[in-house]
């Protein structure tokens, strides 16, 4: 591929999803600009989502077709690769983007594979990897949130030999991480914010490195006081995850065989704290502080780990990504924002977040589709 490969058909798999539909609306809103970062915009979705137009997502593709969206239907889960590769090959598309849920992640490999084949015609693919690093450290191996993507990975590096990839990194979602692990037992230990009951959930640590010291009640086991820190953590909100990916699709030279680390802030529990009882009236919160080791312990019961034939609970996953983000899984020495020239000026703020979440939060998100 010339290194002055441009992005002109462009096709999103997974695009009416959680973060799929911001990413969606940031391209189609980009389309606008000039210069565009594509010619064509195509979703790739199930058959029959327009059989009910005043479901939610007849309307919001009816949306987004007004804005110049085209669509194609198909199920990635039943289609073999063979004839996902005819479909790119007949679309001409010369990017992919996948934007499939965790629930879905298992159908990626064949995704890339059609891709990947030369008679597909496409020249780059953005796997659905907005989110958590999962090659952070030497112990992101270890973790069992991590195994489908870097399974994904190792699948990429072994097979792939013409398509070029590139994964936006992006850290946990600010918008998701304001709320609470839900399911009760204690779960909301793992963080996050009840504003109505003026109530806060901060996970705390021993690391003081890029932290901030808070005062909790408790000893190290020899009956002196032990201190306790909050560290920072990096954040993406949803709409910056979509101008990210846009961002990408400006600069594939610079993006090529690269996993982009990107932010939109990067801020302690404690700044978010202060945040919310600014935006709410100055009321102190009540904040509940758990330890890292707390949640350890809670993470072997959820993922049932004493068990002969562990039956992971649905929280396990969100508690043990709490527990990476709460203890510098986000964290480096500068992230990759000015490689796809993303000013600060652009993205959104801790206030802006904390904003959006008391407006309703990302589940009252209508991206411009009127009720």
């Amino acid at each position: 591929m010339s290194t002055d490969f441009k992005p002109t058909n462009v096709l999103i798999i997974g695009g009416t999803g959680t973060i799929g539909s911001y990413i969606t609306s940031s391209l189609l809103l980009a389309s606008a600009s000039s210069p565009a970062p594509y010619s064509t915009l195509t979703l790739f979705t199930r058959p029959g989502w327009d059989s009910d137009p005043s479901s939610s997502k007849a309307k919001l593709i009816t949306h987004w077709q007004s804005q110049g969206l085209k669509v194609l239907t198909g199920s990635v889960a039943s289609l073999s690769q063979p004839e996902l590769t005819h479909i790119f090959q007949a679309g001409n598309f010369d990017t992919i983007i996948s934007c499939l849920g965790r629930a879905t992640l298992q159908h990626q490999p064949k995704l890339i594979d059609a891709a990947e084949d030369s008679q597909s015609g496409v020249q780059w693919f953005l796997p659905s990897e907005y989110g958590t690093d999962v090659e952070h450290n030497e112990d992101s191996h270890k973790e069992p949130t991590h195994v489908g993507k870097l399974a994904l990975r190792k699948h990429i590096a072994e097979k792939v030999r013409r398509l070029k990839v590139t994964y936006v990194v992006t850290g946990p979602y600010f918008d998701m991480w304001l709320y609470t692990t839900p399911g009760g037992y204690g779960y909301e230990r793992a963080g996050g914010f009840v504003p109505g009951e003026k109530k806060a959930y901060i996970i705390v640590g021993d690391d003081a490195e890029r932290a901030v010291k808070v005062e909790v009640e408790g000893t190290n086991g020899e009956g002196e006081e032990k201190g306790w820190w909050a560290k920072e953590i990096g954040f993406c909100t949803m709409w910056d995850v979509g101008k990210f990916v846009t961002a990408t699709l400006r600069h594939p030279a610079a993006s090529f065989g690269k996993a982009l680390k990107v932010q939109s802030f990067v801020v302690t529990p404690i700044q978010v704290l202060k945040e919310f009882e600014n935006q709410t009236g100055g009321a102190k919160f009540d904040v509940t502080y758990t330890t890292v080791e707390e949640i350890k312990k809670l993470e072997e019961v959820l993922w049932d780990k004493n068990s002969n034939n562990p039956q992971p609970k649905p929280q396990a996953t969100p508690v043990t990504l709490r527990r990476i983000w709460a203890t510098g899984g986000t964290l480096y020495p500068k992230n990759d924002n000015d490689v796809l020239e993303v000013k600060q000026a652009d993205l959104d703020t801790l206030e802006d977040g904390v904003r959006r979440y008391l407006a309703g939060g990302y589940k009252a998100e209508t991206f411009g589709v009127k009720a």
